[in-house]
């Protein structure tokens, strides 16, 4: 329970160690997340509204990507960024752009996936009247984008919830650097490690905190759509 109470205690206070790699863990999964949405998003889309080859096997390929091993990622981008790679040069390893670039990277399968499912659907529905409009095919997906606006919106948090949960690719391409790369889970996974379990515990009801934040705007995103739709 002493434990509990000082966790409790860092919070309150506003700990500057905790609140630094708070700070840092939602920049790093923010930017992620937005630059996954604007790959994503229209990537996702474009599978769901073009026909061309290979079309299915990019859907799977999407799909199975949902699940990609945050380590590979991790490895694969390490090996890119380490001095022996093709981009060592820029000397972006163990650095929070080194961090982005591996969230991205997982993020942006889940939310090309979840958007070409959603516009899939609304295709389905409004593909007659588009199409009787006269609708050219970058209208046609301009216009389901934004009708179905609340429903990606949850493909999006979907996304920031891997993000901010992830540990295994930031950790092996962030090094873990004290005030510099430290984000939650890595921070939880050390602190633990150390035995600091008050500073380890302070940052699980920030992250649990954050995961059951982005579960209830999820639900009452997908809730403010389906009334819409009635």
């Amino acid at each position: 329970m002493n434990v509990f109470f000082d966790a409790i205690s860092l919070l309150i206070s506003a700990d500057n160690d905790l609140l630094m790699i708070v700070g840092l863990s939602l920049w790093v999964s923010l930017v992620a997340v937005l630059v996954a949405t604007l790959i994503g998003m229209p990537l996702g889309a474009a599978t769901a509204l073009y026909k061309f080859p290979g079309r299915k096997v990019l859907v799977v390929i999407l799909n199975a990507l949902m699940g990609l091993p945050p380590v590979v990622v991790g490895l694969l981008v390490y090996m890119l960024l380490s001095r022996s790679g093709p981009f060592g040069v820029l000397g972006l390893l163990f650095s929070p752009t080194a961090m982005i670039i591996a969230q991205t990277i997982l993020v942006i399968p889940i939310i090309a996936a979840l958007s070409r499912q959603i516009i899939d659907d609304l295709w389905v529905e409004y593909a007659e009247q588009l199409i009787s409009l006269g609708a050219s095919p970058t209208r046609r997906m301009m216009t389901l984008l934004w009708d179905g606006r609340f429903s990606l919106l949850t493909a999006v948090l979907a996304g920031f919830g891997r993000a901010t949960a992830e540990v295994g690719a930031v950790m092996i391409v962030g090094g873990n650097i004290d005030h510099a790369t430290r984000v939650m889970t890595t921070s939880i996974t050390l602190e633990v490690s150390r035995g600091n379990l008050a500073l380890a515990l302070g940052l699980g009801i920030v992250l649990i905190t954050l995961s059951l934040s982005i579960n209830a705007a999820a639900f009452l995103v997908k809730e403010a759509a389906e009334n819409r739709q009635v």
